[in-house]
């Protein structure tokens, strides 16, 4: 399951290279003292969605790192990644069809 997750991780950092190095540097084993409070503050971040400054995404990406550390979340965090990623496949060659 770790490999799977670090695959997903790795897909999501070529989908997006700007925010790759934050990925690469919060996966790493000694920020986990950081990475788990950061975690659960996204998290309940994500249920202040009417804010202007929260929203929504906070709720994955908090999600996605606490799977790092917490191998119960790994299997159902792996699979989302896995959706979104053919769905948002799936967007867009629907909108290079119709443009």
């Amino acid at each position: 399951m770790v490999r799977r997750l670090d695959r997903q991780f790795e897909a999501l950092g070529r989908l997006a290279p700007p925010a790759r190095w934050a990925v690469t540097g919060l996966r790493r084993r000694r920020v986990a003292v950081f990475r788990i409070p950061l975690a659960l503050t996204l998290i309940a971040g994500g249920f202040l969605a009417i804010l202007p400054v929260f929203g929504l995404w906070m709720i994955p990406v908090g999600l996605m790192l606490l799977a790092v550390d917490v191998p119960l979340l790994r299997p159902t965090v792996t699979t989302f990644i896995i959706r979104a990623r053919r769905r948002a496949e799936l967007w867009r060659r629907r909108l290079r069809r119709r443009g």
